[in-house]
């Protein structure tokens, strides 16, 4: 391959960002490897899984920091629906700080925790105080690091792990592959009876991100575009994947681009006043018909052809109507997938992810060390982590 999203990969080496770029590109291979893992640990899973889901009171919460917080928000509202218990999203960032807050002693939970390295203090922490703080404590850890300390602590005899494909674990700055791998492993892994039934739509899911990747004229000249400011808006799964894109633009560019996230019905409430002629605004455009009214109702309030604003829309299947009321519209499918429609979370997110890198390079930044002096870091730093007295 020369070129890798219109730029030339002999330069992108020798000047930075190939290794951003690269691993977004490889994306689809490793969401097949990753589906490869959960399939081969179904029965486990199943029988670690299905007496603690039939527990009374059961609490589950999803955890990570950063973008690893961001799956838990992804794919909560869905898992939410399906099991019909009190299923939550809390970024370790937030128990850390407040430990009893959301760590019940008398309540049985299901910790989830989300890793690239497993290295984080503030997850490393949340473990520890979830079992100091939690009677009847149940676990599982998604991560992309064999070696980090998530991994190498939990207790395969009473927990379990899932150690992801080792090009899950990015080496660039950013979490690109690790988002879409685990996001994918944790919608499976409340999926198991069905995945004989989705592994053709799953396997179309992947195929989808492969096109995408391999056509990206339509956000590279978006990207190529003179917006300063780019706000992102998504109800329910694709609220969290807003969170994730808004991020992504954020490091890379190192904050010279103005990042805002949103849902559709929340964004007339303040969040609007962000707007100016230097703005793109991209809609993640649900299949549901009740939620779609409202996001086609703000595409109606936004739109204006002549604008100098633009609105970005992304759908999983064309619509005449959005492509009406959008200067740009992405449209993933000919039909609708037989998924739930988080996971087209993981195609959606390849459209901020190219934006982002592609920003990156734009403003002269290494997207692959976008923060040379060390202010942020790949795995944080800094952190001091307190002992709590109970």
């Amino acid at each position: 391959m020369d070129k890798i999203f219109g730029n030339n990969v002999e330069k992108l080496k020798s000047e930075g960002g190939y290794i951003t770029s690269s691993e977004i590109y490889n994306q689809p291979s490793v969401w097949r490897d990753t589906f490869k893992i959960v399939e081969s640990k179904r029965d486990e899973l199943k029988a670690f899984l299905n007496p603690i889901l039939n527990k009374k009171d059961l609490k589950i919460i999803f955890t990570g920091a950063g973008t690893s917080g961001f799956i838990g928000d992804t794919v909560v509202p869905s898992i939410k629906k399906k099991l019909n218990l009190d299923v939550e999203s809390l970024h370790t960032t937030d128990i850390v700080a407040d430990p009893e807050a959301y760590l019940k002693k008398d309540i049985p939970t299901l910790l989830i925790s989300f890793a690239r390295s497993g290295n984080s203090p503030e997850s490393v922490a949340t473990i520890k105080l979830a079992e100091d703080l939690v009677d009847e404590l149940y676990q599982i850890v998604i991560t992309c690091n064999k070696d980090g300390k998530l991994a190498k602590n939990i207790n395969p005899k009473t927990d379990k792990s899932i150690i992801l494909p080792e090009e899950s674990n990015d080496k660039g700055f950013a979490m690109t592959s690790s988002y879409t791998s685990m996001v994918l492993s944790s919608l499976m892994i409340f999926d198991l009876e069905n995945l004989d039934n989705k592994k053709k739509d799953i396997n179309k899911l992947f195929t989808i991100g492969e096109e995408l990747l391999d056509d990206t004229e339509m956000i590279e000249s978006i990207s190529n575009s003179n917006f300063k400011k780019i706000v992102y808006l998504g109800a329910g799964a694709f609220y969290g994947l807003a969170r994730e894109s808004s991020l992504k633009l954020l490091e890379l560019t190192q904050g010279d681009i103005v990042t805002k996230y949103d849902t559709p019905l929340g964004f007339r409430h303040g969040p609007k006043s962000i707007m100016d002629d230097q703005t793109l605004i991209v809609m993640y455009l649900s299949r549901d018909e009740y939620t779609r009214r409202y996001e086609i109702d703000l595409l109606k309030e936004l739109y204006n052809p002549d604008s100098k604003y633009k609105v970005l829309a992304v759908s999983e299947t064309y619509s005449e109507e959005v492509d009406d009321l959008s200067h740009y519209h992405i449209a993933l499918n000919e039909s609708e997938l037989k998924l739930d429609k988080a996971y087209l979370a993981i195609d959606y997110v390849i459209v901020p992810q190219v934006i982002s890198v592609l920003k990156s390079l734009g403003t002269g930044i290494n997207p692959d060390n976008p923060s040379p002096d060390g202010s942020v870091n790949r795995v944080v730093k800094g952190v001091s982590i307190y002992p709590y007295n109970k």
